[in-house]
């Protein structure tokens, strides 16, 4: 079995493609980056370090490279010819790539006939239908009808913290021990693609959303809390007591909205959780509290991390949640000079007040039980 992987940083090696090669595929890697495309081709193989409780060293074997730039030619017989396609490349980066996936998919309709799986593993919700549509865009419609019969788009939800790293071996990479990688099988098209440690759901939606609401929300809490006392990691600021009650409070208002919408069992949902908490706090990583925080703007929206469930909270109970208003005061208070975002909200908040900032990226009108409570946390910060 043969997957091409687009996007060999961190997350492509560390996550999706040492996956892939563990579930027998020969992975090809499809990047810009010369360094590590040329050294995946001499080597053949990289480390991935698990940082644990226990370090764990794992080899991953029997992989390829090609530059997307250079051999184009390449990539597009190695697409023509595979059995899987991934990316990891950003959201971003999801046009650029689709030219050539599409060269591939024509190719590939020309010599054979045996369905292909496409899955954009990205940190995005609908990502793989968003590839899916800007590969169609270069297809014709008689490649259009053929891609609808034999090239199936599966959305998928991933988790796995990679943090920013420089190692003496730029192949080697770290990473947490947890991961899940959630794969919807509505658009399959014959058998499921065989992945190991991958979670094959009929609906993806619960998964993305407790994902959103446990892990980003977690994680931007504890980011925009410690930048307030002027903590450098994420880890550091789960070492302080108050700011792992602030977050253990607003995953228990975010978890009851999903425990209520969704049916999941509540003990469960308390133990992922628990797990979750525990991988903010794993000392063998150092997540970057800029890094974790950046693009507040984004993360404001009203279908994001902590806006979402704070408004499904106050829908379903009929009160304000206080972990996660306090939460986005913290991100209104968000003021690193070097993020563009946090420069915009900062202007923002100058010249129309909290309230106007809420409006506009929050998308909550003024009397809305949360903006008060948003507020009173935000004075309270300041003083």
């Amino acid at each position: 079995m043969r997957a091409v992987h687009f996007g060999a940083g961190n997350i492509g090696r560390g996550f999706i493609g040492s996956l892939l090669a563990a579930s027998g595929y020969d992975v090809v890697f499809v990047d810009v980056n010369e360094q590590i495309v040329r050294l995946l081709k001499e080597r053949g193989e990289y480390r991935v370090i698990v940082a644990g409780e226990h370090r764990e060293e794992q080899w991953v074997r029997g992989v390829s490279a090609l530059n997307s730039q250079t051999e184009r030619e390449q990539v597009v017989a190695a697409i023509a010819d595979a059995d899987l396609v991934t990316t990891a490349v950003g959201p971003h980066i999801l046009p650029a790539i689709a030219p050539v996936i599409a060269a591939g998919l024509e190719q590939r309709f020309v010599v054979q006939e045996k369905p292909l799986h496409v899955i954009a593993c990205e940190n995005m919700i609908g990502g793989t239908e968003a590839l899916k549509q800007h590969v169609l865009a270069h297809l014709s419609a008689a490649e259009q009808q053929l891609a609808d019969q034999s090239v199936g788009f599966l959305n998928c939800a991933v988790d796995r913290i990679v943090p920013n790293q420089t190692n003496d071996d730029p192949l080697a990479v770290t990473v947490e021990p947890f991961f899940e990688w959630a794969i919807e099988t509505r658009n399959v098209i014959g058998a499921v693609p065989p992945i190991q440690g991958a979670q094959f759901v009929a609906d993806l939606g619960p998964y993305i959303e407790r994902k959103l609401f446990t892990v980003n929300t977690g994680h931007a809490l504890a980011a925009y809390l410690g930048y307030q006392k002027q903590y450098s990691t994420v880890q550091e600021a789960m070492k302080d007591a108050g700011i792992r009650a602030d977050v253990e409070q607003a995953l228990s208002e975010s978890g009851a909205v999903l425990v209520n919408k969704h049916g999941w069992d509540a003990k469960e949902h308390r133990a992922y959780i628990d797990t979750t908490i525990g991988r903010f706090m794993n000392p063998a990583l150092s997540d970057d509290i800029i890094r974790v925080a950046r693009s507040p703007i984004r993360k404001l929206g009203p279908n994001d991390r902590l806006v979402a469930p704070a408004v499904q909270y106050c829908t379903l109970f009929s009160s304000v949640p206080a972990g996660l208003a306090k939460g986005i005061a913290a991100l209104l208070r968000f003021d690193h000079p070097e993020d563009s975002e946090a420069v915009a909200l900062q202007q923002t908040i100058e010249q129309h007040g909290i309230e106007g900032a809420l409006r506009q990226y929050a998308g909550l009108e003024r009397d809305h039980p949360l903006v008060a409570v948003v507020r009173e946390e935000y004075e309270r910060m300041e003083k």
